[in-house]
């Protein structure tokens, strides 16, 4: 039995004593009054009992956004970036037609025919740092980083963000060489294309939550772009749910010789930095070494895929990134944000940060041929169903509280959330050795629940909030004690 601790207004009792008080003023006899009394009883409780359904397990929408993306879309964006022969950041800015500037215009040039077609949906504009060479032996000069952004402005949360990232910058060998071939096809013309890919899907929509679409720039010389964005919203209070940065998810063929189209991988930091950690929890005796908030949303994405798409397995890698190396979403979890890289799950290094050439019988640089256009398209349409129902979903429980030393159950209790589509919450827990979720329990529009004869050193738990449309938030993890 699970026992639940708020007090909550009895349907039946409301119910009951409503249809006494009718009956009995029109009909006034114990046989009407009975009459009466079952047939409103029986229509209030069916109303009353629809109100706190359980809401759906799947939102039909995501459905079509899972299997709207279009891999000539795709195609054509990848052949278009990688045709401008280099993006590198040290690459010509006033070109129409190669280079970092001509790639970037062009960018943005399509976030404009996007929003053109949903009658200017999209807030589109250019985001600039100037990164000096005194800042950074990868920067020989002083240079612009100049971002793309397209915001789908939210129409409840406006200030909330969900948002997908994918790298405009390319580079060769030389990673300030910014004359050579560097076509980047799937590193990341493939992140940028899924990016550009995701925004034609949601601007068909319309969103509590706002939902950002960027081109970072910067990438291959310290993540320039991704600092500076964080930066921007760090001072200007966004409130960042998600960010998807999407890093090579174009390549299939590993150079371990293995070839897989149905997997990719995610990578999460396991708890925020310690400057943004919650203060009086302590990771190493309360628990929670694997349950940050970037883990928790590498879960949700793997959920996603789980019930979106039948053929595609989510990796999670209890890493923040590969060994030696850096992704666009490590800035912000340096800036204390949700965020996590996804990627393909074998890499081909040898068409990595290349200069284009045969050697020794090995065909060297990152060039179209070795990109697989339906699986970016997989992955394009994977992230856009990630972000929908992130931003269809109401705000994850804050200050989520739990107790149950020494006893028999354990009590989790957290602050209400304050959103019209909100219907309820769920708890969640699961071993805890397990990578995943494995139990959970719809509870309603309560906030404090008290799982029985669960004990607390055994498991982990969790709280979502749960929308009308069935879509769920990210699983908030308790980091404060139950006081009595």
């Amino acid at each position: 039995m699970i026992e639940r601790h708020t007090k909550q207004p009895n349907p039946g009792r409301l119910a009951d004593t409503i249809a006494k008080a009718v009956a009995l003023a029109l009909f006034g006899t114990a046989p009407r009054v009975a009459l009466v009394l079952g047939l409103f009883f029986g229509s209030t409780q069916a109303a009353l009992a629809q109100q706190g359904a359980v809401p759906p397990a799947q939102d039909s929408r995501l459905y079509d956004i899972a299997e709207g993306g279009s891999s000539e879309r795709v195609e054509a964006d990848i052949r278009r970036l990688a045709g401008f022969g280099t993006r590198n950041t040290f690459s010509d800015t006033l070109s129409d037609n190669r280079g970092i500037g001509a790639a970037r215009r062009w960018i943005k040039s399509q976030f404009d025919e996007i929003s053109l077609a949903c009658g200017g949906c999209l807030e589109v504009s250019y985001q600039r740092d100037l990164v000096r060479a005194s800042e950074s032996d990868r920067i020989p000069v002083d240079v612009e980083i100049v971002n793309v952004l397209a915001i789908l402005r939210g129409t409840v949360h406006p200030d909330r963000y969900v948002i997908m990232s994918g790298d405009i910058d390319s580079r060769p060998s030389d990673t300030t060489d910014g004359l050579s071939d560097s076509p980047g096809a799937n590193d990341n013309a493939s992140g940028m294309a899924g990016t550009i890919e995701a925004a034609r899907l949601l601007s068909r929509h319309e969103f509590p939550t706002s939902v950002v679409f960027a081109g970072l720039s910067g990438e291959e010389q310290g993540l320039w772009g991704g600092q500076h964005m964080a930066a921007v919203a760090r001072r200007e209070g966004w409130e960042i749910d998600a960010v998807l940065n999407n890093d090579m998810i174009g390549n299939v063929e590993g150079i371990d010789g293995v070839i897989d189209n149905s997997t990719f991988r995610v990578f999460s930091e396991p708890t925020p930095l310690e400057e943004y950690q919650p203060g009086g929890w302590s990771y190493r005796t309360n628990g929670g070494e694997v349950d940050g908030p970037s883990r928790q949303l590498a879960r949700y994405v793997d959920r996603v895929a789980d019930l979106y798409f039948p053929n595609l397995d989510a990796m999670m890698i209890y890493r923040l990134d590969r060994f030696g190396r850096g992704g666009h979403h490590r800035p912000f979890n340096d800036a204390g944000f949700t965020a996590v890289r996804i990627m393909e799950a074998h890499e081909q290094y040898e068409r990595q940060h290349q200069d284009v050439r045969v050697e020794n019988g090995i065909a060297y640089g990152d060039v179209i041929e070795g990109v697989d256009f339906d699986f970016a398209a997989t992955m394009a349409s994977l992230n856009a169903t990630v972000l929908a129902a992130l931003a269809w979903a109401p705000p994850a429980p804050r200050n989520v509280r739990i107790g149950g030393s020494v006893g028999p159950s354990t009590t989790l209790a957290w602050d209400p959330v304050d959103d019209p589509e909100l219907v309820g919450y769920r708890v969640y827990w699961r071993l805890t050795t397990d990578s995943q979720w494995q139990w959970s329990r719809w509870i309603g529009e309560v906030t404090e629940f008290t799982l029985t004869n669960l004990v607390i050193d055994n498991y982990l738990f969790g709280v979502a909030s749960v929308g009308r449309s069935g879509n769920e938030s990210v699983v908030s993890f308790p980091t404060a004690l139950l006081r009595r």
